[in-house]
């Protein structure tokens, strides 16, 4: 299962992917401009928009974090410093 759904509030669209292992739920979100993933792992008990969210909230910590640290693989450097 998967699928594209607007993060909360942001206007960003991020691809989605639900997979089922039994008792839990792998979800993969991935911001289709940058390419950037995050998965997270949920109850298959929970609502989709639940998981959703979480995957969602772990994908843009993620790329917040590649913009402000420059050692970060895909991370950017502070604007005036030389590289």
């Amino acid at each position: 299962m998967g699928g594209q759904r607007p993060s909360q509030g942001s206007g960003k669209e991020y691809l989605i992917e639900f997979v089922v292992r039994g008792a839990y739920v792998r979800v993969c979100a991935v911001d289709p401009i940058t390419g950037v993933e995050a998965v997270a792992v949920g109850a298959a008990s929970a609502s989709k928009d639940e998981l959703s969210r979480l995957a969602v909230r772990k994908l843009e910590y993620v790329i917040a974090k590649k913009l402000s640290d420059p050692n970060e693989p895909g991370g950017t450097p502070p604007r005036g410093s030389s590289a």
